[in-house]
């Protein structure tokens, strides 16, 4: 009998643990990632520099790189100056944009990429995307997954505790977004990756029923990892539909509709994934995702993060033209302005204040 298996994408390095920053020239090389310490670090401007302060003597081989913003624009600039190295791997130091930008300057220049985020925002840390503003507004743009993330916990801890909050927000989503994926399932016959839904759902549901909160070293060790395996699960669907769904098209429409008022990505797309869950008719579910929501200081309502009802109403009747082709609660029930007011106001009663 053959014996069938496939490759999965993922990193050779999955690091996550109190003071894993002051090991990472030593994991590198241990891993064979990068034995002669070769590296091209892309760092941001501010907190970048106390970082690179701290580990500057344990990589003397490594060159730095200051990145100035999170456009495509940065990232071409920054692949253009670090292609004329002889590099082993890019280094992206920092939080999302610093990372988005350092993961395409890799893939631009054929080399594999180490994340090392300083905070836990969204899951775009270990995911084989890179997210970057160019004219148009945002892009996503395919790279390579990482070949090593290194997570150091005493790093996240120190960061503004939004951060974390919006990567809580992000991983619950998943959830939702299987959810979705379940529907096309159902409706249109998309075919879904069972090891790609079980990972996604998995790393939502361990954040959403634990205990913990952002000061528990436990609680960030679950969420970092959840977020981890949710970058994992769309390198193995090939698309980011295990962790993108309605509540994700949301999360588009406030982007795309107030780009000067959108509130933090996993902010949006936590409160995204309440009331989605409540429009399929999974109030329960809906009224729990809410209440951990709550408990960790997310926002369920949008006035909570600034913006009125009517605003709402907009947002989710726009969102399904953040995604064309993409099959959600949104697209199933197809509402009018007036039907999600309605819902939207039987939703504040059902959470409560």
């Amino acid at each position: 009998m053959p014996l069938l298996t496939r490759l999965i994408p993922s990193p050779v390095v999955v690091d996550i643990r109190p003071g894993a920053l002051d090991d990472l020239a030593g994991v590198l090389a241990d891993e064979r990632v990068s034995q002669s310490g070769r590296l091209a670090v892309a760092v941001s401007g501010g907190s970048g520099a106390q970082l690179r302060e701290r580990l500057a003597p344990s990589l003397p081989g490594a060159s730095w790189y200051e990145v100035g913003g999170g456009t495509l624009n940065d990232a071409i600039r920054l692949a253009g100056e670090m292609k004329s190295g002889h590099y082993d791997a890019v280094v992206g130091l920092g939080g999302g944009k610093i990372i988005d930008c350092a993961k395409f300057a890799a893939a631009r220049i054929g080399l594999p990429l180490v994340a090392v985020p300083t905070n836990l925002a969204h899951d775009g840390l270990c995911s084989p995307v890179a997210t970057l503003d160019n004219d148009a507004g945002r892009g996503s743009y395919g790279v390579p997954n990482p070949i090593a993330v290194v997570i150091d916990l005493d790093v996240i801890r120190a960061a503004p505790a939004r951060f974390v909050r919006a990567g809580i927000g992000d991983a619950i989503s998943n959830i939702n977004a299987i959810a979705d994926w379940e529907l096309s399932h159902r409706v249109n016959g998309e075919k879904i990756d069972g090891l790609a839904a079980a990972m996604a759902r998995q790393a939502g549901e361990a954040v959403l029923r634990h205990p913990g909160g952002i000061g528990d070293n436990g609680f960030l060790q679950v969420l970092a990892e959840a977020l981890v395996l949710s970058g994992i699960s769309m390198s193995i669907s090939g698309d980011s539909r295990p962790s993108s769904g309605s509540c994700h098209e949301i999360n588009h429409a406030f982007d795309l509709l107030f780009p000067k008022r959108a509130a933090a990505h996993g902010e949006q797309c936590g409160l995204g994934a309440a009331f989605a869950m409540y429009l399929r008719g999974a109030h329960e579910e809906a009224g729990h995702t809410a209440q951990v929501l709550r408990r960790h200081g997310l926002p369920v309502l949008p006035e909570e993060i600034g913006f009125t009802v009517d605003e709402f109403v907009r947002a989710v009747e726009f969102a399904p033209e953040t995604r064309p082709g993409r099959y959600t609660i949104l697209e199933h029930l197809d509402l009018k302005p007036n039907q999600i007011k309605d819902i939207y106001a039987d939703y504040v009663k059902a959470i409560g204040s």
